[in-house]
């Protein structure tokens, strides 16, 4: 318990100091070969946690430690003890009695007797503190204020459904390559090995519950794919036949071009700005059995890849802020600013006006992102559209026109489908 204490506390200051919650659990596991699963399990138990009920936590400890703790790893040591206590299974006593010890040797014996007031107190008034936490609006829905005031501002009495669900665990859902079955038969396969799940309006799987991807029948031999509902769309939407020409622009980690290639025999291309990341992208593919041209550059560096050969299908998984997907990244919230995004909407703009030169006459162009902020979906696509005559925004997008909001079966997106007259 003490080894997992402090790697977990280890890992939520490197986050709150701005890395990223994969790359630091990452390098953790890397360094630190000897983890087992199950205290793998239980480190990214924690640090997702308590990033998720940050605001909560750090209200609560605000109260009942009202001067600020100047070694950061013995903060998030606390908060991540206080989540346990709150959210977890752990029994109390092991919690506090593991947090304490992994206090004193953070900050020495004095320190001891001030972790263990802390928790203590936390167990004796409970109730009191929380509902205080709960008067603040970043201890009741654990977000920023800004990012709460902008849901509010763009969903009225929808954002705090939107602010609940982005707190809850996700829902795990299976893609089915059509190539190895269809998704009724591979239903049957999870039933018979043991896995309750249904099937969902656009094909895909719905996990009772989340499981190791070995436990997937058929997984190694690309029978399935783990890949959110709400990013199934995709291929669908960009409606591809036989023998086409396919440019997927931003395509790592690979399940929207491998989904294409499941539905149709296309000529594809993928790019990718980060050449690690294309890797995953080639051993998805090698998994599934399809293949795909990979090639690592900025997709708005026109002349570092392209040939002048014009695509009748593009896909733009554009970078973004990721605010539909929080519950899957709760570092997101914390690490994110509201200046960020008229940056990604910048962003944004720059691969729509360099990928509409590559699109063929009559070809269709679909712009993917995972946020429901909308300088980052129907502004950018406004803006777009109007800056350009030959660009016909296409009816029939999923959600209210295109926005995708997260729920209990999928994650948020934004799609938008673009014709070349």
């Amino acid at each position: 318990m003490l080894q997992i204490q402090q790697f977990a506390a280890q890992t939520v200051a490197n986050v709150l100091s701005g890395s990223s919650l994969n790359a630091t659990l990452d390098t953790v596991w890397r360094r630190n070969r000897q983890l087992t699963a199950s205290e793998r399990g239980a480190i990214q138990d924690i640090c997702y946690g308590t990033l998720r009920h940050y605001g909560k936590l750090r209200a609560v400890l605000d109260q009942l430690a009202p001067k600020s703790i100047a070694n950061p790893e013995l903060r998030t040591l606390l908060l991540s003890a206080l989540y346990q206590l709150e959210y977890s299974e752990a029994a109390p006593y092991a919690v506090v009695d593991s947090a304490v010890e992994c206090a004193g040797q953070l900050g020495g014996e004095h320190v001891r007797p001030f972790a263990n007031a802390v928790l203590r107190n936390f167990q004796r008034r409970r109730e009191v503190l929380l509902e205080n936490a709960a008067a603040l609006d970043e201890g009741r829905f654990s977000y920023p204020d800004w990012w709460i005031a902008r849901l509010r501002r763009d969903f009225g009495a929808d954002a705090e459904r939107i602010l609940e669900i982005g707190n809850r665990h996700p829902p795990m859902t299976l893609r089915t390559n059509v190539r190895s079955g269809s998704a009724d038969e591979y239903l049957h396969r999870l039933q018979q090995a043991g896995l309750d799940a249904r099937s969902l309006d656009n094909g895909a799987l719905l996990l009772a519950r989340p499981v190791p991807v070995d436990r997937l029948p058929g997984f190694g031999e690309g029978a399935v794919s783990v890949q959110d509902a709400g990013a199934q769309l995709a291929a669908k939407l960009l409606d591809v036949h036989d023998g086409m020409c396919v440019l997927d622009a931003c395509a790592a980690p690979g399940g929207k071009t491998a989904h294409i290639l499941e539905l149709a025999d296309v000529d594809m291309t993928a790019l990718d700005a980060d050449a690690v990341r294309l890797q995953r992208v080639g051993s998805n593919l090698e998994r599934l059995g399809l293949r795909a041209r990979l090639q690592a550059a900025d997709a708005a560096a026109l002349d570092t890849w392209w040939d002048g050969s014009p695509f009748e299908r593009v896909l733009v998984d554009a970078p973004c802020s990721a605010s539909g997907v929080v519950r899957r990244h709760p570092d997101i919230k914390w690490l994110r600013r509201a200046s960020d995004i008229a940056g990604f909407a910048a962003q944004q703009q720059r691969l729509l006006e360099a990928l509409w030169k590559v699109v063929a006459r009559g070809g269709k162009l679909l712009y993917v992102t995972c946020s429901i902020f909308g300088e980052e979906d129907h502004q950018t696509i406004g803006g777009f559209a109007a800056r350009h005559p030959d660009a016909r925004i296409l009816g029939g997008m999923p959600g209210r026109d295109g926005l995708l909001l997260p729920d209990d079966e999928h994650d948020g997106f934004y799609y938008a489908l673009l014709q070349k007259d």
